[in-house]
């Protein structure tokens, strides 16, 4: 069985790094999580209705929180990406696999 390693017993500088990342990552959770009505407001115009100037406000608003969070989305899009590498693998593999069409 494994052991903890007590709070105190790593350096100050990688509880800090941790700290950050932790902060960091509920930050853009709670961004995203804040998008949630995006879509059915973006369907609206494409299904031919009009937006209201408060719908206008709305959508703009989420526009805003998602350009506020590119810098952390665009590690996770880039083609290449390590966050990708076990996608991209599964892929492949899965292609290798013949099909019975």
């Amino acid at each position: 069985m494994a052991e903890r390693v007590e709070e105190g017993a790593s350096p100050g500088w990688f509880r800090q790094l941790l700290s950050s990342q932790r902060r960091e990552a509920r930050r853009v959770i709670i961004e995203l999580m804040a998008t949630r009505g995006l879509m059915p407001l973006l369907m609206k115009a494409r299904n031919g209705e009009a937006w209201t100037a408060d719908e206008r406000r709305i959508l703009i608003d989420h526009l805003r929180r998602l350009a506020h969070l590119s810098p952390y989305l665009i590690g996770l899009l880039l083609p290449g990406s390590i966050i990708l590498l076990p996608i991209y693998a599964w892929w492949l593999d899965r292609r290798r696999i013949n099909r019975r069409d």
